[in-house]
């Protein structure tokens, strides 16, 4: 546990902040927005300069460009101009002389006209005032502008475009070290996750996703700015960079999303998808916390801990999930009617991932298996490690996890050895020469099981004579044994010292054999006369004719 701010205080003041943002958020959601006047941005040489809406019987993009149009000769000739606002005077229809709205000159070249739509877009108290900020921003451009074309200034920029891609490249170096280096032992240090002596480099899944997904918007962000920082160095890039820059600002803030009767901006859903995975990984912290510090201190079995657990991750995920949504302002009865449209698409295409979910809890209320239970499930044997929402993880004996389902536990045969009682027995078949002593064999088989210690004394181990084979006299010796996991390697053990006991009783471990008896009798072969003649003679020697 590190020093200073103990845990408790730190976790409350986590989720204070976090009710904090969601409460603001859901106040500066609330609709009645004023809809957003249709402009067109007016660039000088690539910079920008304003938004400009539509006036009298011009648009948005005919206005802009008309004066683009007017401004481009100036940055052309390079000769230094004064650019102003003029009150032309008209004379109105009842012969009165008025003042008309501000006219913006460079020189004796006029440039554009001020509207109150300019005054409503740029935000100004008077057309004066909104034409006095746009003088400014016209003479600061042009003055850039000229400055842009003279001499050297390709030079300069290739190098401060090379200097800011070297820092994004240390920047991003930097933060993955620092990420490394120091925010992952606060992290590992705030899950409070127990580590499992079979696997110590096993992270929690939430707080990895969150430490790569905060390094990953980082390392955007740098390369973000380093992009648009070298493309507003160039006049040519200088539109694209504030198109894109524009359109990301548009899709991230503008609340065109829709919620019920709300409307939502991409980024505060995004925000809210962010606080719901903070959400959950505290959920994950707390019930680790009550795991290692209040679940383990009560004495009660590693499996009801971990069904405890879990059942609490859940309920605080479910609870914090809909207090979130509310406090964000989402109307749950819209969700839950487009959660009753998409039902039928659930049932069919997710049916399995839903049958694993329900097999998942059914695991963990009837507990026919539990975390620390040895089973031998198919072809697979080993130590159950944990019981996911899904799937469930088997350490095998090679210390290799196998992920399995957890509707197959429910549809296929499983052989729980610790299940209730882990006392098990196991079968060992000897099979001994039919010279021995079946007596003889039961007290050589009983002294190989007192020489191992890991074999229960009660129940005592027991020798059956189960019959008399082809080759040998069968036996089975049956022991009772209280690690199931180690089965293996007590049947090995065994075998060992039954073999020792066996040789030094003089006792016989019998080969299959088999016995070939060849009858004589007459060959069913023809032969001339001439060669039974021949073969008489040969096989009489008293015979000389």
């Amino acid at each position: 546990m590190p020093t200073g701010v103990s845990f408790p205080r730190r976790l409350v003041r986590i989720v204070c902040g976090l009710v904090l943002a969601v409460v603001l958020h859901g106040l500066g959601s609330a609709p009645g927005l004023a809809q957003a006047i249709e402009t067109e941005p007016v660039f000088l040489d690539g910079l920008f300069l304003f938004n400009v809406p539509a006036a009298g019987d011009l648009t948005a993009v005919e206005r802009a460009l008309a004066i683009e149009t007017n401004l481009e000769p100036l940055v052309e000739s390079g000769a230094p101009v004064d650019v102003r606002a003029e009150m032309r005077a008209v004379e109105g229809s009842s012969g009165i002389t008025q003042d008309s709205n501000p006219v913006i000159l460079a020189g004796d070249r006029y440039i554009m006209t001020v509207t109150n739509a300019d005054v409503r877009v740029g935000r100004a108290e008077t057309l004066q005032a909104q034409a006095d900020r746009w003088v400014g921003a016209i003479a600061t451009a042009l003055s850039q502008a000229r400055s842009d074309r003279q001499d050297g200034f390709l030079v300069q920029a290739l190098a401060k475009a090379l200097a800011a891609l070297a820092a994004a490249l240390a920047l991003h170096w930097l933060a993955g070290r620092i990420w490394h280096r120091w925010l992952r032992p606060v992290l590992d240090r705030f899950a409070f996750s127990p580590i499992d002596p079979d696997n110590p480099d096993h992270e929690p899944t939430g707080l990895n996703l969150l430490f790569r997904l905060t390094l990953f918007l980082v390392r955007c962000a740098v390369a973000f700015a380093a992009l648009a920082y070298i493309a507003n160095l160039f006049p040519i890039t200088r539109r694209i960079s504030y198109r894109v820059t524009q359109s990301l600002r548009e899709g991230l803030f503008d609340r065109s999303l829709l919620l019920g009767n709300r409307s939502y901006s991409l980024l505060g859903l995004l925000l809210l998808l962010a606080v719901l995975l903070a959400m959950v990984i505290m959920a994950s912290a707390l019930t680790n916390v009550m795991r290692s510090r209040v679940l383990r201190a009560t004495g009660i079995s590693i499996a009801a801990q971990e069904a405890i657990a879990v059942l609490s991750k859940y309920t605080l995920i479910l609870l914090g999930t809909v207090v979130i949504l509310q406090l964000w302002g989402i109307d749950l009865s819209s969700i839950a009617l487009i959660a009753s449209g998409l039902g039928i698409g659930v049932g069919l295409g997710l049916q399995g991932l839903v049958k694993d979910f329900v097999s998942g809890l059914v695991l963990v209320f009837e507990r026919p298996v539990q975390v620390g239970d040895f089973v031998d499930f198919g072809q697979v044997k080993g130590t159950v490690t944990q019981i996911g929402s899904r799937s469930t993880e088997i350490r095998t004996l090679d210390q290799v996890s196998i992920i399995v389902p957890n509707s197959r536990f429910l549809e296929s045969e499983v052989i729980n050895w610790s299940h209730g009682n882990p006392v098990s027995r196991i079968r060992l078949p000897v099979g001994i020469a039919y010279s021995a002593d079946p007596q003889t064999v039961k007290v050589a088989l009983l002294d190989a099981c007192h020489k191992n210690q890991e074999i229960l004394s009660a129940p005592a181990p027991q020798v059956f004579f189960l019959g008399f084979g082809d080759s040998a006299l069968n036996f089975e010796l049956l022991v009772w044994i209280a690690q199931p996991s180690r089965q293996l390697v007590i049947k090995s053990d065994l075998y060992f010292a039954i073999e020792a006991s066996l040789r030094h009783h003089g006792i016989e471990v019998p080969f299959p054999q088999r016995d070939l008896h060849i009858r004589s009798g007459h060959v069913p072969i023809d032969l001339s006369p001439e060669a039974q003649q021949l073969l008489r003679r040969l096989s009489d020697p008293s015979d000389k004719t």
